[in-house]
């Protein structure tokens, strides 16, 4: 999902890329401090890293990564947890981390009831960093009972075809949808890509949703949360905070 110039690189080219000097209040951190600040948190609390992908753009200036996560007694085969990192040198956006979820089948990204936190690039960033960064890893364990509960009612409640209409109705007055995308969710839920959401029931409905959805990460995240806020009202169920 990468665009405006962005491009995959290594972890060493990461690495390499330059750091700006300190001018004023404006204090940049590397890329790759943020990046091992981020992984020895994951580490700290017992989970399990079991891929990465990294991206540079504007000549190193602006960083994009994914960090796919396990927790060591997980035997969910389906999906998993998405940590997202992101910084720039050119004071384009603030040093950032967010957390989602992972459909394994279709490689679809969520972001609903995301943990997330930004601190911009000042003085004593490096000082409050490893608290802000601990205290959202340390959410994800509630993030991935409430995603287990959601998926556990998404699949035991089946859909009629005028239900599932209905639902795509609310979701679009909601924003979850756009109008001109209505019709390729509906197709998509019709006749799945793949035969794991054959099922008429709200899992489909939202895999449906996310494989239509790929490519916006952007707009995915406020998205997303339209969109469960839409079926979890449907199928009456409530998450822990």
């Amino acid at each position: 999902m990468l665009h405006c110039g962005a491009h995959l690189v290594t972890r060493e080219q990461v690495n390499e890329a330059k750091t700006p000097a300190i001018s004023g209040r404006w204090h940049p951190v590397a890329h790759d401090s943020l990046l091992d600040l981020v992984e020895k948190s994951l580490e700290g609390v017992g989970t399990r890293i079991v891929g990465r992908a990294h991206a540079l753009s504007k000549e190193g200036q602006r960083y994009f990564g994914l960090i796919q996560v396990a927790s060591p007694d997980s035997e969910d085969d389906e999906a998993g947890s998405i940590i997202g990192v992101r910084n720039s040198h050119d004071k384009s956006f603030p040093a950032a981390i967010c957390c989602g979820s992972q459909v394994f089948v279709c490689d679809n990204l969520s972001f609903s009831g995301q943990v997330a936190l930004a601190r911009r690039h000042t003085l004593n960033i490096m000082r409050d960093l490893p608290h802000m960064t601990a205290k959202a890893i340390g959410k994800l364990g509630t993030m991935r009972m409430n995603h287990n509960r959601r998926v556990a009612s998404y699949k035991d409640h089946g859909l009629t075809t005028t239900e599932a209409h209905d639902i795509l109705v609310k979701a679009m007055d909601a924003r979850a949808i756009l109008p001109t995308k209505l019709p390729k969710v509906l197709a998509e839920y019709r006749e799945p890509q793949h035969p794991e959401f054959k099922d008429r029931n709200l899992w489909s409905l939202y895999n449906a949703f996310t494989q239509v959805s790929k490519g916006s990460l952007l707009s995915l995240p406020g998205r997303s949360d339209a969109m469960h806020g839409v079926l979890d009202a449907h199928c009456g169920i409530a998450l822990a905070d």
